[in-house]
C-alpha cells in the first residue's frame, strides 16, 4: 500500500508541477486530520489555518507544512502531546503511512507579540520517506459565527476527514486584528492577501462579520497562557 501511495503522489507532483514532497506533507496532514476525526478527541478541536483554504477550494497565499487547530481542552503541553500521540495510534484502514507515536514532542509557542500556544510535533513515514509533522493549538479563541461541520478534500481515494471548521468571518476577523494589534511588526503579508482572496470570492453578511470583529478583538487580551505541564 505504502508503495503504492508513493508512486500515486509522484505522479500527482510529474503532472501537477509541485514539489513531491509538498504533497507528501499534504497528504501526511489530511491523513492525520482523518485519524483525529475518528478518535475519541474529535469534538475537541476546531480545524483553522491555511488547510481551511482547501476546503472551501480558495486559492493559498503559499503552501503550508503544519495544521492550526483551536483546542476545547486543556491548555498544556503536557495533556496535548498525550492527545496527538494518541491520535497518531488511531487505528484506520489501511492507507500506507505511519505517524510515529514515540517521535512526539510538545512546546510552548509564542508566535507573536500577542498568540500562545502549544506546538507538537512528530514524523510519518511513506515507504521509505519521513515526513515532518508540526500541529500549531491554540486556546481561548471565539468563534462567530460557530464552528461548521466540514469535509476535507482528499488527495487519493480514501475516506476523507469530516471534522469542525472555522467560519470564515472569524478567519477574516483574526487577521484583521493581527494587522491591527501588531502593526509594522506583522511581516506575514499573506494575512492581507487571504482577506483579498476571501472578500473576492465569497458574500459576506456585514452584520456577522462585523460581530466576529468586535468578539475578536474584545478577547485578543488576555490569551490563554499554555502551562509546561498538566
Amino acid at each position: 500500500m505504502a508503495a503504492s501511495v508513493r508512486g500515486r503522489l509522484m505522479n500527482q507532483s510529474k503532472q501537477s508541477g509541485r514539489p513531491f514532497q509538498e504533497l507528501l506533507t499534504y497528504f501526511a496532514m489530511e491523513r492525520f486530520l482523518f485519524r483525529l476525526s475518528q478518535s475519541p478527541y474529535a469534538d475537541r478541536f476546531v480545524l483553522k489555518g491555511a488547510l481551511m483554504f482547501a476546503v472551501w477550494g480558495a486559492p493559498q497565499s503559499r503552501a503550508t507544512r503544519d495544521i492550526d487547530l483551536l483546542a476545547h481542552a486543556e491548555n498544556s503541553v503536557d495533556a496535548m502531546t498525550e492527545i496527538m500521540r494518541s491520535v497518531c495510534e488511531q487505528s484506520v484502514a489501511e492507507d500506507g503511512i505511519v505517524f510515529l507515536p514515540e517521535t512526539v514532542k510538545g512546546i510552548v509557542i509564542k508566535e507573536d507579540s500577542d498568540y500562545e500556544g502549544v506546538r507538537v510535533t512528530f514524523v510519518a513515514t511513506i515507504q521509505n520517506a519521513r515526513v515532518p509533522m508540526q500541529i500549531d493549538i491554540g486556546f481561548g479563541d471565539v468563534i462567530h459565527p460557530s464552528a461548521t461541520a466540514i469535509v476535507y478534500p482528499g488527495m487519493l481515494d480514501f475516506e476523507t476527514p469530516e471534522l469542525s471548521g472555522y467560519p470564515r468571518e472569524t478567519v477574516i476577523a483574526e487577521k484583521f486584528e493581527a494587522m491591527t494589534q501588531l502593526g509594522q511588526l506583522n511581516s506575514r503579508m499573506k494575512d492581507f492577501y487571504d482577506i483579498l482572496i476571501l472578500s473576492r470570492q465569497f458574500d459576506f453578511d456585514g452584520k456577522t462579520l462585523s460581530t466576529a470583529i468586535k468578539m475578536t478583538f474584545a478577547n485578543a487580551r488576555p490569551r490563554f497562557k499554555p502551562s509546561r505541564s498538566g
